[in-house]
């Protein structure tokens, strides 16, 4: 009798993703914060990516390691832009998935990963970045990113903390219970470094719903303040807090516009003021909200506004 044995599929290298970017031995790049910035399924107000390419601009950085993703991305999913000039291609924006090193105003390294959220080999991609975690000497792995949420841009803006372990968040207060939602690499970091009893912390940003496809600058503003609470680093706010206000006066101008507008924000005013005078702790999401325009309408109307105010000024 002939047996015939199944070969096992090949375990695919995780460090094969990678590559350093450098000469510099890795017992001097050694960081004990890593901020992992991927994008994912949401991103309302773009909070993640203000903060990020605030930080970027603001602190000197360098590139320490790549990503290859033309293993990662799907393409045709998501085509980068290319530039036509009259008669020929004359560049590409190539996507990219970079780990940086930067150096706060103390002189403090700590990480950033950044770029492109992979769209295949979840879970090798998630054994990479801890590869990384470990050779770099990473004790603290932090995610940021903005959720909207049923809420007004004239109350002070809350946030939702998730973590490894309850001790990394302190007594914090939070408005929701069990929810299934979709996965993201940053996510599912936090995840398997929970199952491994690694640090990992991350905070979610509430957004207005209406301002979900916007920018709203306030939201990023509230990440950087959770990001240095948490890690102690000392990263430069003023250019960021300048931005917001100037994003708030054109949001606050393109709302007035609006009487549609102005009535949901008068609403949902009305709901949070309710909400915190009575002391309770329902989910903020499961108001009724039935006869409020949906936030793609609200969205699409107010991005409206802002392409007319533009071209008119």
């Amino acid at each position: 009798m002939i047996i015939i044995r199944k070969r096992r599929p090949a375990v695919q290298d995780p460090s094969e993703l990678y590559a350093f970017q450098t000469d510099t031995p890795l017992g001097d790049l050694r960081a004990s914060v890593l901020l992992v910035s991927l994008g994912g399924f949401v991103d309302a107000g773009q909070a993640q990516r203000l903060m990020t390419d605030h930080i970027l601009a603001t602190l000197p950085h360098t590139v320490v390691a790549s990503f290859d993703v033309d293993q990662l991305m799907d393409y045709r999913g998501r085509r980068p832009t290319m530039m036509f000039d009259r008669d020929r291609w004359s560049s590409y924006s190539d996507p990219t998935l970079l780990l940086y090193r930067v150096t706060d105003a103390d002189g403090q390294p700590f990480l950033i990963l950044s770029g492109h959220e992979p769209d295949y080999q979840w879970e090798r991609v998630v054994k990479a970045i801890r590869q990384l975690i470990e050779a770099l000497g990473v004790t603290l792995t932090v995610s940021i990113h903005g959720i909207p949420m049923a809420v007004p841009h004239t109350r002070p803006i809350g946030k939702t903390a998730h973590a490894t372990s309850p001790r990394l968040i302190g007594d914090h207060a939070t408005v929701f219970g069990p929810l299934e939602v979709p996965g993201s690499i940053s996510a599912l970091l936090e995840l398997r470094l929970g199952e491994s009893e690694a640090d990992a912390l991350g905070f979610a940003i509430h957004v207005p719903h209406y301002l979900a496809q916007t920018q709203f600058a306030d939201a990023a503003v509230v990440g950087l303040e959770g990001f240095v609470g948490a890690t102690g680093l000392n990263i430069p706010a003023e250019d960021l807090v300048a931005a917001a206000g100037l994003n708030r006066a054109e949001i606050s101008q393109g709302i007035a516009g609006s009487e549609e507008v102005t009535q949901v924000v008068e609403a949902l005013e009305r709901q949070y003021d309710t909400y915190m005078e009575a002391r309770e702790k329902p989910s903020l999401l499961a108001t009724d909200i039935r006869d409020l325009p949906t936030a793609d309408e609200l969205g699409a109307e107010f991005e409206q506004f802002l392409r007319t105010h533009t071209d008119e000024a």
